[in-house]
């Protein structure tokens, strides 16, 4: 007679692997991570710079046995393809429409939505042409408000706009590895936490050669995302949907105002802080893995 699973055994029987794959895209490879039950509700999670679908990789294995779970990466971040910039559209408005082909071509016509850094403007960018594909919202440390602008953004944009050697090379030590591991400690309560093969990883890959010049154009079409902001307030007030904001409130790139500023427009909005920066799951991803499966259940 076979014996009674016990609690630990069942768990491990319905423990979802993760896969890790690539899907073609208009002759563009993209990579993406995938777990759990393709039954049950699906959650993208969208990603930011300069990061990728691996800023994930602990959130995933936590979440797969509840969720269905897609994780893409963006043209030119993390294992997808880098086609250079005379043959792709290097604009958060083509990403967008990447990431909604890769939705259909996954079968996928309703979703909720995790939202970081640069997964706000590209999530956004799809719930406003497409308000149905959205079921619930989870945001961290993604801005959709001028409130959360910090004067890094600011910066950028100056120095782009100002168009000259000293100006460029500003906007360009974005992309070394001291700003890769600022953005990571920055805020931090204990660096030790950060694994340090997570912005060792993101720099090997911005280091591609010609990755920094496409890195450079995102910079300069960022403008066009504030410029949209208002655009999807008004898409989140008409549509009101279910918005959870988990937020690591010493990020020195969004500003804790940004997250508080999603209030105007969705006053049931449930708002965590976390005492860590820019990169919250690196210190927090259990607290954080937490709040969604309760806010998703």
């Amino acid at each position: 007679m076979t014996p009674a699973l016990t609690t630990a055994a069942k768990e491990l029987q319905n423990n979802y692997p993760v896969y890790h794959n690539t899907i073609l895209i208009d002759g563009i490879k993209i990579f993406y991570r995938e777990a759990g039950d393709p039954a049950k509700p699906t959650l993208l999670l969208l990603h930011g710079f300069p990061s990728s679908s691996h800023n994930f990789r602990t959130l995933i294995p936590l979440l797969k046995n509840d969720f269905h779970i897609l994780a893409p990466d963006y043209p030119s971040f993390g294992f997808s393809d880098m086609p250079p910039m005379t043959a792709f559209d290097y604009t958060f408005d083509n990403y967008s429409r990447y990431i909604e082909k890769f939705l259909q071509l996954k079968g996928v016509d309703k979703c909720s939505m995790y939202l970081f850094d640069y997964g706000a403007p590209v999530g956004m960018r799809i719930i406003q042409r497409n308000p149905a594909i959205l079921e619930h919202l989870i945001v961290q440390n993604g801005n959709i408000y001028a409130e959360g602008l910090s004067d890094i953004l600011k910066n950028y944009r100056k120095n782009i706009d100002a168009n000259t050697e000293a100006s460029r090379a500003e906007v360009y030590k974005a992309f070394e590895l001291e700003y890769t591991m600022f953005e990571y400690l920055h805020g931090v309560g204990d660096p030790s936490k950060v694994s340090p093969e997570s912005y060792q990883l993101d720099q090997l890959l911005m280091d591609r050669p010609g990755n920094k010049a496409i890195q450079y154009q995102l910079k300069y079409d960022y403008r066009f995302n504030i410029a949209a902001y208002p655009q999807w307030q008004e898409t989140l007030r008409k549509l009101a949907p279910r918005v959870l904001i988990v937020w690591g409130e010493n990020d020195p790139v969004f500003l804790k105002p940004g997250a508080l500023a999603f209030k105007k427009d969705i006053p049931a909005a449930e708002i965590h802080f976390y005492p860590t920066g820019h990169f919250a799951l690196e210190e927090y991803v259990t607290e954080i893995a937490d709040r969604i499966r309760t806010f998703l259940r």
